[in-house]
C-alpha cells in the first residue's frame, strides 16, 4: 500500500536590486539576514547528510559537493522548521516537511509572507533610495531560469524505472492545470509572433527526459538520490519541472494531484500506457498552445492533447480513490484535490473564465489581452513583459496577482502563525519547537538531525530518519515538560 506523502516545496525567488550597485548574490545575503537576525540567535544548517551526487539510478556523480553557495553564505533553519538561505544567487525558502497538499499551500503562503517582510527589514540595511525587490517566477526574461521544486516521500521498493515512465505524462501535462503563464519564449530562435504567450514559466528550459542536474541540462525527472530519511525504506522525489505558483488553488493541485499520481504508482495501478514518445519536444508543445488543441505523440504511436491527457488521469484517480482509497494523502484533501481537479479541466474545455479565479496562466492572460486590446500594443512589447513580471511581485502593494481576484484557501491569521510554527504533523515539529525554545543548545540542524551542545558533554545529535514522527502528538508533551535542552536530551536517551 503507498506510503503517506510527505510533501514540501522549495521556491526560489527573483531578485532585483534598484537604486544601489549590489550583486544578487550580496543581495539574497542582505535579504536572509535582515529577517534572521531579529531572532535570538541564528542556527545555521548543517551540510552533514549533504549527497547531491548520488543519482537514483544507481551512480555517483564525480566531484560533486554542496555549492559553495550555500555552505559559504547564508543558511538558516527557522522556527517554523523551514530553512531560509541564498540558493545560485537567489534567496530561497523551503517549506518544513507537510503532510499534505492543504498544509503545503499553508506554508507556502507563509513562505511569501517571510520573504515580504525581509524586503522591509533590509530596507534599513540599503543606502538611501535603494530597494531589493523580489518576484515568486521562474524566469528574468533574458534567458535566466530559477526553480520551485517540489519534494515527495516514496518507497524506497518502488522500482525508480516505472516511476520515471509513469509520472513523465502527468509532467509534461499538469501545466495546463498549474502553469503560471509567460509573455513569449525563451527557446534561441523563436520570436514573439511564434510564441506570443505561453502556458509555463519553466517548460522552455528542459533538455533532457531524466537527469541529476537542476541548472543545467534540465530533465524533467530529477534523479537526485538524497532522501533525508532512512535511505533503506525511502526515497524523496525531487521535483524541478514545475512554476512557482500565486494562486494558492494552483499550488493545491500541483502538490496534490502529483502525490495522487505518485500514490498510484506506488500501489502499481496506473500502468505505463500514457508513455510519451518525445517529453521534451512535448513539454514545450504543450506550454506554446494555450488554446489547448496540438496534440502530442504516445509511445504507442497515439495522440492526445494534453487535456486528453490530463481527463485519463483524472479518471484513472477517481478509480483509485473508488477501490483504494486516499489514505496516502489524506481522504478528505485527497477527495478536495479531485474536486478540484475536475473544475479545472471542465473550465478548461468549456468556459475558461469560470477558472480564472483559480488558474494562473488563465488570470494572467485575461489581463494582458485587455492591457494590449486597450492600448493597441503587440504581444513582444516590454509593457507586457513588464506586466508579466509585476503579477508576480512580491510588494503588495505593487503585485497585480492580488488584483485579479484569486481565491484562496489560507486565513491570514493561519498563515501569520505558519512564519513562526511548525507543522504539527511531521517531524518538522520537533525541529521547530526545539529551536524556539532551545537556540543557544542548537548549534546546527538540517531536515534529519538537530545538533545540541549542552555544555561539558560532547555535541549530540538527535537523528530524525522518520518524516512522520515528532509530531506534536508523540513529542508536544515532552516538550512542554522540559525545562531544558539537557532534560529533552535525557528523556529521550531514556
Amino acid at each position: 500500500m503507498a506510503i503517506p506523502k510527505v510533501v514540501g516545496i522549495e521556491t526560489e525567488y527573483g531578485i532585483v536590486v534598484r537604486g544601489a550597485d549590489v550583486n544578487p548574490i550580496a543581495a539574497s545575503s542582505v535579504l536572509v539576514n535582515a529577517y534572521i537576525s531579529q531572532f535570538r540567535r541564528r542556527i545555521t544548517w548543517d551540510f552533514e547528510d549533504e549527497s547531491p551526487a548520488n543519482d537514483a539510478r544507481g551512480f555517483l556523480m564525480d566531484g560533486a559537493l554542496p555549492p559553495d553557495v550555500e555552505t559559504h553564505l547564508v543558511n538558516a533553519v527557522l522556527t517554523n522548521g523551514a530553512r531560509y538561505y541564498v540558493d545560485h544567487a537567489h534567496p530561497e525558502v523551503s517549506t518544513p516537511e507537510c503532510l499534505d497538499a492543504a498544509e503545503v499551500v499553508r506554508w507556502d503562503r507563509a513562505a511569501e509572507l517571510i520573504v515580504q517582510r525581509s524586503m522591509v527589514l533590509a530596507q534599513r540595511l540599503l543606502p538611501a533610495g535603494a530597494e531589493i525587490i523580489t518576484h515568486k517566477n521562474n524566469s528574468d526574461g533574458k534567458g535566466n531560469s530559477y526553480g520551485c521544486h517540489e519534494n515527495y516521500l516514496m518507497a524506497r521498493e518502488t522500482p525508480f524505472g516505472r516511476i520515471v515512465s509513469q509520472i513523465t505524462p502527468h509532467f509534461v501535462s499538469r501545466q495546463i492545470i498549474c502553469g503560471a503563464g509567460k509573455v513569449g519564449c525563451e527557446i534561441p530562435g523563436i520570436s514573439a509572433r511564434e510564441v506570443p504567450y505561453q502556458i509555463s514559466q519553466r517548460a522552455d528550459f528542459f533538455e533532457e527526459e531524466v537527469g541529476l542536474e537542476t541548472t543545467l541540462k534540465r530533465p524533467i525527472v530529477n534523479t537526485r538520490d538524497e532522501p533525508h530519511c532512512d535511505a533503506t525504506k525511502y526515497r524523496r522525489l525531487h521535483v524541478i519541472v514545475g512554476d512557482a505558483n500565486m494562486s494558492e488553488i494552483s499550488t493545491f493541485l500541483k502538490v496534490g494531484t502529483t502525490a495522487i499520481i505518485l500514490a498510484m504508482i506506488e500501489d502499481d495501478v496506473l500502468g505505463g500506457d500514457l508513455a510519451l514518445a518525445n517529453p521534451v519536444a512535448a513539454i514545450r508543445d504543450v506550454s506554446h498552445d494555450p488554446m489547448l488543441q496540438r496534440t502530442i505523440g504516445l509511445r504507442d504511436g497515439r495522440r492526445m492533447r494534453a487535456l486528453d491527457l490530463q481527463w485519463q488521469l483524472l479518471e484513472r484517480a477517481r478509480k483509485y480513490e473508488r477501490e483504494r482509497g486516499l489514505e496516502a494523502v489524506g481522504e478528505a484533501v485527497g477527495a478536495e484535490v479531485l474536486r478540484r481537479w475536475e473544475e479545472v479541466l471542465a473550465g478548461l474545455e468549456g468556459d475558461r473564465g469560470s477558472i480564472a479565479h483559480i488558474v494562473d496562466w488563465i488570470a494572467k492572460e485575461r489581463v494582458l489581452h485587455a492591457y494590449a486590446e486597450r492600448h493597441n500594443v503587440a504581444w513582444g512589447d516590454m509593457k507586457l513583459r513588464a506586466l508579466d513580471m509585476q503579477y508576480h511581485d512580491m510588494r503588495p502593494e505593487r503585485c497585480l496577482a492580488h488584483r485579479v481576484g484569486l481565491e484562496t484557501m489560507v486565513d491570514p491569521t493561519d498563515a501569520d502563525r505558519a512564519t513562526t510554527e511548525p507543522p504539527e504533523t511531521t517531524r518538522a515539529y520537533f525541529r521547530g519547537r526545539c529551536l524556539a525554545k532551545w537556540p543557544e543548545d542548537i548549534v546546527a540542524a538540517n531536515w534529519d538531525s538537530l545538533v545540541f551542545d549542552v555544555g561539558d558533554d560532547p555535541l549530540r545529535r538527535v537523528p530524525m530518519m522518520e518524516p512522520r514522527r515528532g509530531t506534536a502528538a508523540l513529542v508536544g508533551s515532552l516538550i512542554d515538560e522540559c525545562t531544558t535542552a539537557r532534560q529533552l536530551l535525557d528523556r529521550l536517551g531514556a
